[in-house]
């Protein structure tokens, strides 16, 4: 059922962190052809995309600000009430990612500082499909308003009906987001960055999706786009000892995988008489599951690791550098202090990855595939940009004005030491 490996040795670890993966040549080419085409012929593109993707013919791609109004109708007390205490959470956590600008005196009379600014124009994907992930506009939507972004503009698929779901239509006018379009997959990410006749062009694109949307964006940087971070399918790595509680266990591993079928997740233990009863727990929850063709399939690509050291655990632990970690140990204080590569920790039998999923106030979304090495999870920054100053005053220029002339010089750049020489010429002549 799951692939059990006992104390692996560090030369075979690049193949079990391997991820599930796809052809890239086909989704590549794929890719291209849809850029170009929606580079070239705009919302007619995304028209014919939306029937031959989503199988449904839509008469317009803009949702109208009545339906954004309306959308509170059809959606329960306690849904509204769930998603507003989730709303005040992650907005509690993201302000407080706010720093102030401090004016530095290098020396009297040089004076340096940086300023934040916001991305002006930023866009959303907001993913659909069976699961129409409201939760994700919370994460993105509310860091961007915090940061005062300046135009926000969401897309996402529309169901066969050709409407946006009253939940995501519901979050967005709870977020104060009005720019909606019914746009999804790789078209999305090509409309955003091309922009057409009903879609703004954008700076900066967000959002989580599946292997076509992840490989669009990182195509949209060739068109002077940024993105958030290459976030592919979705993954999970506890960490679980003799104290960990494996019904627990068994719950974080199963919501992991019903992400999708090109899920993952890895366990990881230094006991192995948990083992067992975490995989008997596991086959019995699976039954009373929604998802199970989804659950099934990501489980082959789900892995349970022993290591007799902790050391060398930890050490894979960095080395795979998992989206999701979970930490349910004796010694959580080490695994925590001794962790390099990780897009968000949750610590203890009681943080399920559910909960940063939905309304601790941490945001989800997060680096995959490894690149938690050297990428950060979306927060506040994500959305703002850091402008230096500096102002140098006469007596500042005197001070380190011949340091760089001499350095102008040793790299052979007569104009910049000039911009200096004249400068200290007129100030000795005063």
């Amino acid at each position: 059922m799951i692939k059990k490996i006992i104390n692996p040795p560090e030369k075979k670890w690049e193949k079990i962190n391997t991820r599930p993966n796809y052809s890239s040549h086909v989704v590549e080419n794929t890719i291209i052809e849809i850029f170009e085409s929606v580079r070239k012929s705009g919302d007619k593109a995304l028209t014919k995309y939306a029937e031959k993707y989503e199988g449904v013919k839509l008469k317009k791609i803009i949702v109208k600000q009545e339906e954004i109004d309306n959308s509170k109708n059809f959606i329960s007390k306690s849904l509204k009430d769930s998603i507003k205490i989730a709303k005040k959470n992650i907005e509690k956590f993201h302000i407080s990612q706010k720093s102030k600008s401090d004016h530095i005196i290098i020396e009297k009379g040089v004076e340096c500082w940086q300023e934040k600014r916001p991305i002006e124009k930023v866009g959303l994907y907001i993913p659909g499909g069976s699961a129409p992930l409201f939760s994700t506009i919370l994460m993105l939507a509310i860091p961007a308003k915090i940061a005062g972004c300046d135009e926000i503009i969401i897309c996402t698929p529309p169901n066969p009906k050709g409407e946006i779901p009253p939940v995501i239509l519901y979050t967005c006018y709870l977020c104060g987001i009005s720019k909606i379009y019914k746009v999804g997959g790789a078209q999305a990410i090509a409309a955003m960055t091309f922009g057409t006749e009903s879609i703004p062009g954008v700076y900066k694109i967000f959002g989580p999706g599946n292997q076509y949307v992840t490989s669009a964006k990182q195509y949209a940087t060739k068109f002077k786009i940024s993105i958030d971070l290459p976030a592919g399918p979705s993954e999970l790595l506890i960490y679980a000892d003799e104290t960990a509680i494996p019904k627990y266990v068994a719950s974080d591993f199963l919501s992991q995988t019903e992400h999708g079928p090109d899920s993952q997740v890895i366990l990881v233990t230094t006991n192995e008489k948990i083992i067992n009863p975490i995989i008997k727990e596991i086959k019995r929850q699976i039954s009373y599951l929604n998802k199970k063709e989804f659950i099934r399939k990501s489980i082959q690509n789900s892995k349970i690791i022993y290591f007799d050291l902790r050391e060398r655990a930890v050490k894979y632990i960095n080395d795979y550098a998992p989206e999701h970690y979970i930490i349910c140990s004796k010694e959580e204080e080490y695994f925590i202090q001794n962790l390099k590569n990780a897009g968000s920790v949750f610590i203890g039998n009681y943080s399920c990855e559910s909960i940063g999923d939905y309304a601790s106030g941490t945001n989800h979304t997060l680096p995959t595939n490894g690149y938690a090495k050297q990428y950060s999870g979306v927060n506040l920054d994500s959305f703002l940009k850091q402008i230096s100053f500096q102002k140098i005053t006469a007596e500042g220029i005197r001070k380190i004005g011949p340091a760089v002339e001499i350095m102008s010089i040793a790299e052979g750049l007569d104009a910049h030491k000039n911009s200096i020489t004249i400068r200290l010429k007129d100030l000795k002549n005063e």
